[in-house]
């Protein structure tokens, strides 16, 4: 099997390395090491879904990204020696204003993606961790930048901007979009299950421990929740969301808060945490009998059913409703709260097909389609660096 065959996919989160392994467009590994620098542990598994590598780091392992990769990178040489991947790709969060495609990672690229990280301070600097380690691993080979906010690129400015003087989105602050991957993903897949609905009017939730949604309109993204930052839009497993401004300001003159207290309280302490004192996973809160885990869920729910109508004000109308992350793929509570009492939207759901995770979720002649389709942003990075490299 020829090196140009495999490549492999890299994204790296502020205590995880997720890794996916691809044969052309099969994906043969999948893994990752989760808990680094704390609790650091190595999950492998093959096509089959058979598990492969399954223990606990030592914290010499597990202390960095650098030292999971040459775990990952040891085991596949090892175990799987006539494997030679012909190029890393890598999901990087923020792409900013200079980058609206996928790009081959040289020294250059790398300085300008660091002088993003105020854009992005909680995880493009892991992304970066994430390149650097690869590049040490696997010199030579060709390190592709796929980036989460280049989907969104392309909106007219009056969907971007703030209403701040012009010169302020002129240095980038305005809105960028996030989990792009992810709904180009889902964009491509619902052309493959529905092709008119997907070329109409679309709102997709991707909604797991971050959480935003999309309009889409002919499979080209319109406007997104979240906007400068990954806070913005819908709460989330520990961010709070969208929030009054006029709060912050509040919290700095009245509560002698400083920013860096501000940001942990808002990336770290918010959102179905927060709110519920309980967890920030909704199977947790789902499961609860706390009233302050009933409260997080219900506001979830507000804030996509507000913006199921936002969004759909923006479209003119609505053809197509998918469910898709962690939280949009697994949780029939959640997706039937969203599409309850919907009907004066067109939207209904099959309470049967939602309790099964069906692919298709509403009755056949419903106005609107709802659908649950997972998501594989791993999959997308490798076509746009197997597309890249081919070029």
């Amino acid at each position: 099997m020829s090196d140009a065959a495999h490549l492999l996919v890299l994204n790296a989160g502020s205590s995880s390395i997720k890794v996916q392994l691809f044969e052309d467009e099969r994906s043969i590994l999948r893994g990752q090491i989760d808990g680094l620098g704390t609790d650091p542990h190595f999950t492998l598994h093959d096509a089959e879904g058979a598990v492969l590598a399954d223990r606990a780091l030592s914290p010499s392992e597990g202390a960095c990204h650098d030292s999971a990769l040459t775990v990952i990178v040891d085991w596949m040489r090892r175990e799987r020696p006539d494997v030679r991947a012909a190029a890393i790709g890598h999901r990087v969060v923020h792409g900013g204003p200079q980058f609206g495609d996928p790009v081959l990672i040289d020294d250059a690229v790398l300085e300008t993606l660091a002088g993003l990280i105020p854009l992005a301070p909680l995880h493009q600097p892991h992304n970066l961790s994430g390149i650097r380690a690869a590049r040490a691993a696997f010199p030579g080979r060709p390190q592709v930048a796929c980036f989460d906010t280049a989907f969104h690129r392309g909106h007219p400015r009056v969907v971007d901007t703030f209403a701040l003087p012009g010169h302020f989105y002129d240095e980038g602050v305005r809105r960028y979009g996030f989990h792009g991957l992810s709904y180009e993903y889902i964009a491509g897949r619902l052309a493959e299950i529905a092709p008119e609905r997907a070329q109409g009017r679309v709102v997709v939730a991707h909604l797991g421990n971050g959480a935003s949604m999309c309009a889409l309109s002919g499979g080209r993204s319109v406007s997104s929740t979240m906007g400068f930052s990954a806070l913005d839009g819908l709460p989330m497993g520990t961010r709070s969301g969208q929030i009054d401004p006029g709060v912050l300001l509040y919290l700095m003159q009245e509560k002698g808060m400083d920013g860096d207290a501000i940001a942990d309280l808002l990336y770290h302490r918010s959102g179905l945490k927060g709110l519920s004192g309980v967890s920030s996973d909704m199977r947790a809160l789902e499961a609860s009998d706390a009233p302050e885990a009933a409260l997080a869920i219900d506001h979830f729910v507000l804030r996509i059913r507000r913006e199921v109508g936002a969004l759909t004000a923006l479209l003119g109308g609505l053809d197509a409703l998918v469910f898709t992350g962690g939280i949009g793929e697994h949780s029939a509570t959640v997706r039937a709260k969203v599409c309850a009492d919907m009907g004066w939207l067109g939207i209904a759901l099959d309470a049967s097909a939602n309790a099964d995770h069906a692919l298709r979720l509403s009755p056949e002649g419903a106005a609107v389609a709802v659908y649950c389709i997972a998501t594989d942003e791993e999959r997308m990075i490798a076509r746009h660096t197997r597309r890249l490299i081919a070029t």
